[in-house]
């Protein structure tokens, strides 16, 4: 008798990689904005943090995140996805309460960093970001058997 063989693709009690596909480009902006941030936060605070050591601070835990982010996002496994969706729910937090605090006030962020003013200084992008993430670790969340 022949050997029956699974069909090509994710098992039904797993989901797509989230490395995969459009994840590719996900994980792709996420490293980009993890050297943006750690190269930021690094010059902030080598060369001027006694000027704003808590919003300098800041954009280097900004940097953590946006590392723990790219690599949850790029491997496979479930440690690896709770990694992923811990530093994206930290992230979007992290930006909305930063950029509120920013807006409200704007004394206490003498100089730019990564989530003031909800990340306009890169576009809006660290306010988007989070959302897009959360979007795809839903979508390829693990299927019920």
């Amino acid at each position: 008798m022949p050997e029956s063989r699974p069909a090509p693709g994710p098992r039904p009690t797993q989901g797509r990689r989230t490395s995969s596909g459009a994840g590719r480009v996900l994980v792709a902006v996420y490293a980009v904005l993890a050297l943006s941030a750690t190269g930021r936060s690094s010059v902030q605070l080598l060369t001027h943090a006694d000027e704003a050591p808590v919003p300098y601070a800041l954009s280097a835990l900004a940097a953590l995140v946006y590392i723990a982010a790219t690599l949850g996002l790029a491997r496979d496994g479930d440690v690896w996805r709770r990694v992923a969706w811990v530093a994206v729910l930290v992230e979007l937090v992290g930006v909305v309460a930063i950029g509120t605090v920013s807006v409200v006030h704007a004394d206490w962020f003498p100089d730019d960093t990564v989530w003031s003013v909800y990340g306009m200084g890169y576009g809006f992008l660290p306010l988007v970001l989070p959302f897009l993430g959360v979007a795809w670790l839903l979508r390829t969340r693990p299927r019920a058997a």
